[in-house]
């Protein structure tokens, strides 16, 4: 099955980025000459994602400004937190607009090249009510480790610290919308925390590994990498 819909979760306001792009939410943070959504939505698009969700905080009118002068063409909801919700909050809230049962959500400060067909067949195949592309990474400090079971399912997700080399987190998921609401999380919550490292065991939570191109540019040190490697990339 094709996922046509994605939700963006573009309502952090970047404190850690702000010395370096000060006045500028972090999805718009220039990147090669072009704001860092620019390569998100392209990345996504080629996927065949054909439906847009923003999950917008107060931080928004750069962003709306943006979308409606570069990205008028595209079938798009903004969807405005008036009071923070956390990661949680925001995507339960934005999912009331989605008409697809099965949702990417992606953060608006990380790309994450992965073979969406493959994840979607994966997701579609475990029943799965959430999917998380694992980035296999060496040498990180940065992110906690995700641990598989042998069927996928995630076993344990567990705190940051120094790691020779396993599987991380890359905010990139397939969720299924019917069995999440399930849950009943209402409010602000977080979705890692509250959902993800709460639920496994619990729910139908799997991770599936994509060895693409990954970034997330939320401290000024990665930011600055990404200056370097994506020009790079074909």
């Amino acid at each position: 099955m094709i996922t046509k819909e994605a939700i963006i979760l573009a309502g952090g306001e970047g404190t850690r980025l702000q010395s370096t792009v000060p006045g500028i939410p972090k999805t718009l943070a220039p990147v090669d000459g072009r704001p860092f959504l620019d390569y998100i939505l392209n990345e996504l698009i080629q996927s065949g994602i054909q439906r847009f969700i923003f999950a917008i905080g107060k931080e928004h009118r750069q962003i709306v400004d943006h979308l409606q002068t570069q990205y008028s063409h595209l079938d798009q909801v903004l969807v405005l937190e008036e009071k923070p919700l956390g990661t949680g909050g925001a995507i339960m809230k934005a999912l009331q607009h989605c008409k697809e049962n099965t949702v990417a959500i992606v953060n608006g400060d990380t790309l994450f090249k992965v073979k969406l067909d493959k994840m979607a067949s994966f997701h579609h195949m475990c029943g799965a009510e959430c999917t998380l592309a694992l980035k296999p990474m060496k040498s990180f400090s940065r992110y906690g480790e995700v641990k598989l079971n042998r069927d996928y399912s995630i076993a344990s997700f567990h705190e940051k610290t120094q790691v020779s080399e396993g599987l991380i987190n890359g905010g990139f998921y397939l969720l299924n919308k019917r069995l999440f609401l399930e849950n009943e999380l209402n409010g602000e919550f977080s979705f890692e925390a509250d959902y993800l490292e709460k639920k496994i065991g619990q729910r139908r939570i799997f991770g599936v590994v994509q060895d693409g191109y990954f970034i997330d540019i939320g401290v000024p040190e990665d930011y600055f990498r990404a200056q370097d490697e994506i020009k790079k990339l074909p």
